[in-house]
């Protein structure tokens, strides 16, 4: 399976270019569910350790349906697959562009949620124009064990997000054991007590944010992903979300720019269109830059050739859909 590594404002995205699994045609949802539940075990083993890690992000290019997209993009982690992400948009198409298959201008991008657009400004500059996003509830009380009340909305940006201002401590990268820790509790809580987003949606992301550190930004933020990792970037899905919420409370013009400060101190530099129905367009501005190139292996007497799995989190059904016996895959092939 050949791979290309990046980073967007400091996120990981693998691109899987070569040898991914062979999903056939039909819409990109059709492939998501193709994907978990017959190929599982390649999102697996190129994202988990000892290949990967739990910060990874994945990138499948496939076939889009809409011709007038570049490609189509399926995003994955260590705990299942995404309906979008924001830095690993942008970090596809810096990818596509060194490998000589974009070349800076606009480009039409098909994912899970949505068509997207890239507008590459250089080769390692990008715009995503994301996927229509908004508020759904405002100012959600939930009484949360070792934190006490936290109060929230809930917002879509390509993903469930509950976005609250009371965070434990401060938001500084020696914290982020203890945010980790609370924002795992959050989510745990919001479950138990069945606050989802629309339809019933699980709410898999928990985002606090706070004030800047630097002087030129307007917020800083902490976010957590499915998989218990944090987000080195401002999460752009995460981004978006917010965006939705300071609009729906009249706090941020259309066209207003709005810099978003990672816990890490990287930036996105965002603003919105309204999109009608209480939506908006978010507009998301980063750098991503390739990292790496590698061809990974799987040796079928590998013990850990599907990667080690931390938990049951991220162990799907096998192949023929029963219940996944690790052995079982030790005998397959990329």
């Amino acid at each position: 399976m050949r791979v290309i590594d990046s980073h967007t404002e400091g996120e990981p995205t693998r691109v899987i270019v070569e040898g991914g699994p062979p999903l056939g045609r039909g819409s990109l949802a059709e492939r998501v569910q193709r994907f978990g539940s017959g190929f599982d075990d390649y999102r697996r083993a190129s994202i988990n350790e000892p290949r990967g890690h739990e910060a990874l992000v994945g990138a499948l290019l496939c076939e889009p349906c809409d011709e007038a997209c570049s490609s189509g993009v399926i995003f994955f982690n260590n705990a299942g697959y995404l309906g979008m992400c924001g830095h690993a948009m942008i970090g596809t198409a810096v990818t596509l562009a060194h490998l000589g298959r974009i070349e800076p201008g606009a480009h039409r991008f098909e994912t899970p949620a949505g068509i997207v657009m890239v507008d590459l400004k250089t080769c390692n500059e990008a715009t995503l124009l994301n996927v229509e996003s908004f508020r759904s509830r405002k100012d959600v009380s939930i009484e949360v064990d070792s934190i006490g009340n936290v109060t929230g909305d809930v917002a879509y940006g390509g993903n469930w997000f509950f976005l609250t201002g009371d965070a434990p401590c401060p938001l500084t990268m020696e914290n982020i054991p203890r945010l980790s820790t609370a924002a795992e509790a959050i989510r745990k809580t919001l479950a138990a007590k069945q606050v989802t987003g629309a339809e019933g949606a699980e709410i898999d992301h928990v985002e606090f944010f706070g004030p800047p550190v630097s002087t030129t930004a307007d917020s800083r933020n902490f976010v957590l992903c499915p998989g218990g990792a944090y987000d080195r970037s401002p999460c752009g899905t995460g981004t978006s979300a917010k965006l939705a919420c300071l609009a729906a409370n009249g706090l941020l013009k259309p066209g207003q720019d709005w810099i978003q400060e990672s816990i890490i101190g990287s930036r996105f530099v965002a603003s919105y269109q309204p999109s009608g129905h209480s939506k908006i367009i978010p507009r998301l501005t980063g750098r991503a830059y390739v990292c790496g190139e590698a061809t990974l292996f799987r040796n079928p007497e590998d013990p850990f050739a599907d990667g080690i799995v931390a938990s049951g989190r991220n162990m799907p059904a096998s192949r023929s859909g029963a219940s996944p016996d690790p052995q079982q895959f030790v005998a397959q092939q990329f």
